[in-house]
């Protein structure tokens, strides 16, 4: 069993427009975009990035906003919601600050915890949980310290067949800590706080076809790049077909795809993202990968102001 995995450290998602995104989770969601920078593959399209002060692992929502995307499907084979933690008592003051930003607001308890369910702008599936989390959150102006989002809690695997995942979630040093009906929680001992990871099985349920509002991968946080090659050795002995490690300015990344059909990433906290602009400033300039910067001029032109 692996020991090297700290839990959550990004969630990727895909978008269709984004200002909307952009402002969904820095004004509703009061988080602080930390990066705004493009998609490697694609610099025609942004990579937002929103987090805590310095986007600490575990706390970093990231989007790919794709002009006029359409919709994703949801289904099996997806993360099929994203869950942040927030201090307890504070539910009521967030149904009421994104009653006029969210849609489909409920509330349920699950495993004991208080939860608010809402969707986002494409859909997207969310949940605010009610924990003793003692991580800094960043404050924004109309949310207060008291109630502002500590960082992830959990992400939603929906899969057909639960047997294979759990093995590979054990294998990533997690343990079963609990089981109700078709939901199995799995945690990972000494994490950075985004310790939770839930199954949900359901076999009967047609596969997801990612769109706007589908998440694209789950990532989870080793410290260093020595770290990192130990887990991607690891996971090619066991079978699994790893992707060289790819440099992503802000941290390195290895990929491999979960036989519930996910995309899973293992991301270094190194370097971070103070590396090509000071701290206070984060997210504030269009940040380029040194083989875009030859577009700079026609990308701030073309892509939509944030």
């Amino acid at each position: 069993m692996l020991k090297q995995i700290k839990g959550l450290h990004h969630v990727t998602s895909l978008a269709s427009s984004a200002s909307k995104n952009n402002t969904f989770f820095t004004e509703a969601l009061g988080l602080r975009r930390v990066k705004k920078t493009v998609n490697f593959d694609n610099p025609d399209v942004y990579h937002l990035y929103y987090g805590d002060e310095i986007g600490s692992p575990g706390s970093v929502m990231t989007y790919f906003p794709f002009p006029t995307k359409s919709r994703g499907t949801k289904g099996t084979g997806e993360v099929g919601r994203t869950s942040f933690a927030v201090p307890v008592g504070t539910l009521d003051a967030w149904a009421n600050q994104l009653s006029d930003h969210a849609t489909n607001i409920s509330r349920d308890i699950r495993f004991g915890e208080n939860r608010l369910l809402f969707d986002g702008p494409d859909g997207d599936s969310f949940a605010l949980v009610e924990t003793d989390d003692e991580r800094t959150p960043w404050v924004s102006p109309g949310i207060s310290s008291d109630m502002a989002i500590r960082g992830f809690h959990s992400a939603d695997m929906r899969i057909q067949d639960e047997g294979a995942s759990a093995e590979l979630l054990k294998f990533m040093g997690y343990t079963e800590i609990d089981r109700d009906d078709n939901i199995v929680r799995f945690a990972v001992e000494n994490g950075y706080g985004a310790d939770v990871i839930d199954i949900e099985t359901i076999p009967s349920a047609d596969d997801a076809h990612q769109g706007a509002g589908s998440v694209h991968h789950l990532a989870f946080a080793v410290e260093n790049r020595a770290r990192q090659l130990e887990v991607r050795e690891a996971l090619l002995d066991t079978g699994y077909r790893v992707t060289p490690v790819i440099d992503r300015n802000y941290f390195w990344a290895i990929y491999f795809r979960t036989p519930g059909g996910i995309l899973f990433e293992v991301a270094t906290n190194e370097p971070g993202f103070d590396v090509d602009e000071d701290s206070s400033n984060l997210g504030m300039a269009l940040k380029l990968p040194a083989q875009h910067e030859h577009l700079r001029e026609r990308l701030e032109k073309t892509l939509e102001p944030v």
